[in-house]
């Protein structure tokens, strides 16, 4: 059952483990957040019977806590609002699958990890992204790809990412992030405005437009947070 805006029971659940630190929450704190939105404390409780039998979630103690792999989505959704940047060369990463034989299950686990290291694909089998970001590659891309350090020719940057479109969306999320009234329409603006943080592609200064809003909206969203949070923590509590 989703409640009049759309948002599932376990969304809910999920929305608000992913914005928790540490992301465990009691049960009756889930169904207070379930309430905000109309959803019933029966389908709540379903929600989190089915996502622990799934693994995404690990029960204990009448809480709920994010499975390891929910937490490392979590570190990527941190990451996306404190990004961990270098200084730019002028080099660009390319990964190129090499591996020739490769299960279906192999090809999309390979496609979800680019995704979230946030390179683009030029064309099918050929990421690339700029090399301005401090991590490492994980195991799956060594045992798929040939990793290239290269400089284009010409700037790839408009093959691979719709820039005005992210920046088109960034901008309505501080509108929105400034209109949101009430625990209910902040809870989903804060959600709305990480899912997007986490498809900003980082890019260094050199390769963005001189208006772009990725600092404008992680510095909005912060204060955002910080006073939202302290509301929710009451109402949790009360």
């Amino acid at each position: 059952m989703e409640e009049r805006n759309g948002l599932s029971a376990r969304s809910a659940v999920l929305s608000a483990l992913l914005g928790s630190h540490p992301p465990r929450l009691s049960a009756r704190h889930l169904v207070r957040i379930g309430a905000l939105f109309g959803i019933a404390e029966g389908t709540v409780r379903v929600a989190l019977s089915r996502m622990v039998a799934a693994g995404d979630l690990i029960q204990s103690e009448r809480a709920y806590t994010l499975s390891e792999r929910l937490i490392e989505r979590q570190a990527r959704q941190d990451e996306s609002r404190d990004p961990h940047t270098k200084d730019w060369d002028g080099t660009w990463e390319v990964a190129v699958v090499t591996a020739e034989r490769r299960a279906p299950v192999d090809r999309a686990a390979l496609r979800n990890t680019m995704s979230a290291l946030r390179l683009a694909e030029l064309r099918e089998g050929t990421w690339m992204r700029p090399a301005n970001l401090v991590r490492r590659w994980p195991e799956i891309v060594a045992a798929q790809c040939t990793l290239i350090d290269g400089r284009p020719h010409a700037d790839p940057t408009p093959l691979l990412w719709d820039l005005d479109g992210w920046a088109a969306e960034a901008r309505r999320l501080e509108r929105a992030l400034d209109r949101s009234e009430g625990l209910a329409e902040g809870f989903l603006v804060s959600a709305a405005v990480l899912r997007h943080l986490l498809a900003d592609p980082l890019l260094p200064r050199e390769l963005l437009p001189a208006d772009w809003p990725g600092g404008e909206l992680r510095a909005q969203y912060d204060d955002f947070d910080s006073r939202y949070r302290e509301v929710l923590h009451t109402h949790l509590k009360g």
